[in-house]
């Protein structure tokens, strides 16, 4: 299996709680907080090892968070080398109303990082022996870091050997989209802001995408579509898959375990398709953990069965027809 290694440049401390009633202006007495180690890239690692895989977690930390956030890490068992930095890892809050089931999420901005600490984590990649198969860089960008971060990583990945997969939003997507990366993984609002159009419906959808590999931006790009499953296009042709139907208690770690289920599967030597359909099935498990949880190993393994038989079945009926 090909070494995997993540990128999270804003990490966090993800607490999540719940409350019966959110009521504006007054205390609220809520349930007991759990802590996880949280960011886009963090949660990619996460994912991979709760699915059997292994990968190597990069990351800036500091002050009392940072601690906590290694800890917490340690305690998962995922290999990580985090760059010391001087301000203090943020937190995320995620809060239940019991009474509705709506989730209620606090995203906090991050440190801001000096300009050796970021040029550090680059040159912590430059410096990996073996180099990895597969970069996951993934989640937003801290004050102080450059919006063409991502951009930087992906002109020095084709030199170094490595498969950049980028996921974020904003003007960083665009930034790395246009330098060039291996695999782009947008919703559907980032789609619409990298064609800089609407898009209404999947033939608009896989002609956007197309383009977009037409001119160099990615060589795969797997569009999530919520519960509409995802789409995954390249040179070599699209495929669409819808997500299995399950109970939904949060979305929180959603993507990221679509991302991780779709690198770790690629790592494993898998098909483009093989690794949009165990991605999709990550991604449909995670949506059944409540709070800040991510996928479950039994149930990503069992919606993949699932969507390989769907798509199976209705791959004969069509050729039937």
């Amino acid at each position: 299996m090909e070494h995997i290694v993540t990128l999270t440049m804003n990490p966090s401390i993800d607490i999540s709680s719940s409350v019966e009633h959110v009521v504006a202006d007054r205390k609220l007495r809520c349930k007991p907080s759990k802590y996880e180690p949280g960011g886009g890239g963090v949660n990619v690692s996460r994912v991979i090892g709760i699915l059997g895989g292994k990968s190597l977690a990069l990351y800036p930390a500091g002050g009392p968070f940072g601690e906590m956030l290694q800890a917490l890490i340690d305690k998962a068992g995922i290999s990580h080398h985090p760059v010391p930095i001087e301000g203090s890892t943020r937190e995320n809050l995620t809060i239940l109303e019991e009474s509705s089931g709506r989730q209620f999420r606090f995203g906090m901005l991050g440190p801001t990082l000096k300009e050796k600490e970021w040029r550090q984590c680059l040159e912590m990649l430059e410096a990996l022996d073996p180099k990895p198969g597969y970069l996951v860089a993934s989640g937003s960008l801290p004050p102080g870091v450059p919006e063409d971060f991502y951009a930087r990583l992906a002109e020095a990945a084709p030199r170094l050997g490595i498969r950049l997969i980028v996921d974020t939003s904003g003007e960083p997507l665009r930034l790395a989209s246009r330098a060039g990366v291996y695999l782009l993984k947008p919703n559907m609002n980032e789609m619409r802001g990298l064609i800089g159009g609407e898009i209404q419906d999947e033939t608009e959808l896989e002609d956007g995408a197309r383009n977009l590999i037409g001119k160099g931006c990615s060589e795969v790009i797997a569009v999530s579509l919520g519960a509409g499953g995802a789409m995954m296009v390249s040179k070599d042709g699209c495929e669409h898959v819808r997500a299995p139907t399950v109970p939904i208690r949060s979305v929180v770690g959603a993507g990221d375990s679509m991302v991780a289920g779709m690198v770790l599967s690629l790592a494993r030597g898998k098909t483009l398709r093989e690794a949009l359909y165990f991605g999709v099935a990550a991604g449909a498990s995670a949506v059944m953990s409540p709070g800040t949880g991510l996928c479950c190993r039994d149930d990503t393994e069992r919606l993949y069965r699932q969507i390989i038989l769907r798509e199976h079945r209705s791959s004969r009926e069509e050729t039937k027809a």
